[in-house]
């Protein structure tokens, strides 16, 4: 597996609808793989394709290891239900963080890294990683959403609170 290089903001690859995946191959397989060992190191939640230079529709979630990670190839938003607003970040924009408004229910469809499709469905902070990715598939980011900027000091402040 290899650490792949993040994009920033200001690429216009982040900008550009990403084609359908038509080929389920080895290649697609390591470069999910590359794509996790990516997130990790830079310790995301998520990571979609265009982040690391490839404009196809293929995006990765992953909370924690009791989970296993979610590969969304090809996916689309089939229903979604709610609305929250909580901070999010983007490893294509370092060190930006902002308030943004997102359904609280998502149901999608998506295909496995072998083609075959299924179905999933999520709510709360899962569901706001997932509909971030497939927003990057779809040219969208996340500082055009934003509501408020959150200053990182603010986390600092949440945390001590906390204890």
């Amino acid at each position: 597996m290899a650490i792949l290089e993040i994009v920033k903001h200001p690429s216009p690859i982040l900008t550009a609808p990403c084609e359908e995946v038509t080929v389920f191959d080895e290649e697609l397989g390591t470069l999910l793989d590359d794509m996790h060992e990516t997130m990790i190191e830079n310790d995301g939640v998520g990571l979609a394709a265009p982040q690391i230079g490839k404009s196809i529709r293929v995006a990765i979630v992953d909370f924690d290891e009791e989970q296993d990670i979610i590969e969304m190839i090809n996916p689309v938003v089939t229903a979604t239900g709610g609305a929250e607003v909580d901070v999010e970040g983007c490893l294509s924009f370092p060190g930006l963080f902002g308030e943004v408004e997102r359904p609280f229910h998502v149901r999608i469809e998506a295909q496995e890294r072998d083609g075959r499709l299924y179905e999933l469905e999520a709510e709360g902070y899962e569901a706001r990683a997932i509909l971030h990715e497939i927003d990057h598939l779809n040219g969208i980011l996340f500082d055009k959403k934003i509501q408020r900027i959150v200053d990182p000091s603010e986390f600092e402040e949440d945390e001590e609170g906390d204890e």
